[in-house]
């Protein structure tokens, strides 16, 4: 779909770092600025995050797990609040979700990921209607995961032939390693691989590193993608009308 755009909500964005608990006034930002494009004529996918971090707590956890099956027990409590939330915030602007758990399988086998397609493209076409994506951490295994949620929404961008993609982190985009300051626009990727560590928080599982890889594999795709500051999602609408220096911009090579 030539005008759709593909937004990826980190754990980092949707929780907060304290304890790992889903962050509501994160979500409300969130929320309103997705209704807000639709309200203007934008067609939007969420892929987001947070559903083991949502769950996190219902087991009194200090961090995020690192036993497989922990982490997808937390993923099946955490899911379901999450997606309460999203349809309870999403109907206060008469809009519905769509809640759609991938694995990896669903999307590298041809017949999976032709229905993972067809269930998208009907989702889109109607009105009204916010597709929700998550790995389906509650019953995948270590073989069929997609990897993080950044690769995820990158594979579902390619999948639906999205025109942008745009992720979400707890900074305003890529900095630049000498002086911290915001790079508005980046043309090969492979020159600003080097500016980054690969670190996370506690309570998510990809870091800059990741996202790079994962912008990596957008542009060379075809995909305008942005990272940007998930804690203002309320310039969503000016990244969208081309507005320079509130993200960093990976042109398509």
């Amino acid at each position: 779909m030539e005008s759709l755009t593909v937004i990826k909500a980190g754990t980092g964005v949707l929780t907060k770092v304290s304890d790992g608990t889903l962050d509501g006034g994160s979500l409300v930002r969130l929320v309103t600025a997705i209704a807000e494009l639709t309200e203007q004529g934008h067609c939007c996918l969420l892929v987001s995050s947070g559903a083991v971090g949502a769950g996190v707590s219902a087991f009194g956890l200090k961090g995020y797990p690192s036993e497989l099956e922990t982490k997808q027990a937390c993923a099946a409590v955490g899911q379901a609040r999450l997606m309460h939330i999203y349809e309870s915030l999403f109907r206060n602007f008469d809009l519905s979700v769509a809640q759609v758990l991938l694995t990896g399988e669903d999307l590298r086998t041809e017949a999976r990921s032709r229905n993972v397609r067809n269930t998208l493209d009907c989702l889109l076409e109607k009105k009204g209607i916010v597709p929700v994506i998550n790995e389906n951490d509650s019953v995948a295994v270590q073989e069929l995961k997609v990897g993080d949620n950044d690769m995820l929404s990158v594979n579902v961008a390619r999948l639906i032939g999205a025109k942008r993609l745009i992720l979400l982190t707890s900074v305003d985009g890529l900095l630049s390693p000498d002086d911290s300051v915001l790079i508005p626009e980046v043309t090969n990727v492979d020159d600003v691989m080097g500016f980054v560590k690969n670190e996370q928080g506690k309570f998510s599982i990809g870091g800059m590193a990741s996202k790079l890889k994962a912008v990596k594999l957008a542009v060379d795709s075809g995909i305008e993608t942005h990272i940007a500051n998930g804690r203002r999602p309320e310039r969503l609408g000016r990244i969208l009308a081309g507005e320079s220096g509130i993200s960093t911009r990976f042109l398509v090579s």
